[in-house]
């Protein structure tokens, strides 16, 4: 599993031009699933973010974790994080996993990451979305669960 993970000070996820999730302070995360990726990946993947030291504290150095900040984590499906475009103009996703088999890990991963203590909110797995975030910082990582 792959995820982008930005520092946001607000962000949203709408379908059809309603907001489905939406946060204030906190983390935004597009989540990728390839195949192969199993509830293992799932675990280690949402402990590491939820523990992620990204918001600053008093001294202004990044040692905080969503939970010190009593942020929130806006979870999105994001199938394109497996895009390869080594060749060619059009990226090819064959490394994504099928709907069929990444919808319920990314439900794991959102469940997993609420166990951790987390408030989170959704996009829609499958969904046209648009998303809007202001990026603090800006932050922005890359989280995988391989590594």
């Amino acid at each position: 599993m792959r995820a982008v993970v930005q520092r946001v000070s607000q962000a949203s996820v709408s379908v059809d031009a309603k907001i489905v999730g939406e946060i204030r302070l906190g983390l935004l995360v597009f989540v990728g699933i390839r195949e192969g990726d199993n509830d293992t990946h799932a675990a280690k993947l949402a402990k590491r973010i939820a523990n992620l030291r990204v918001f600053p504290d008093n001294d202004g150095k990044m040692n905080l974790s969503l939970r010190d900040v009593s942020g929130e984590m806006l979870v999105v499906s994001q199938f394109t994080l497996y895009g390869d475009t080594t060749s060619g103009n059009r990226p090819s996703y064959f490394e994504a996993a099928k709907p069929e088999a990444a919808k319920p890990l990314y439900e794991m991963f959102v469940q997993l990451c609420k166990d951790e203590g987390v408030t989170v909110a959704t996009g829609i797995f499958q969904a046209h979305m648009e998303v809007a975030l202001i990026n603090d910082g800006p932050v922005t990582l890359i989280c995988c669960s391989e590594s």
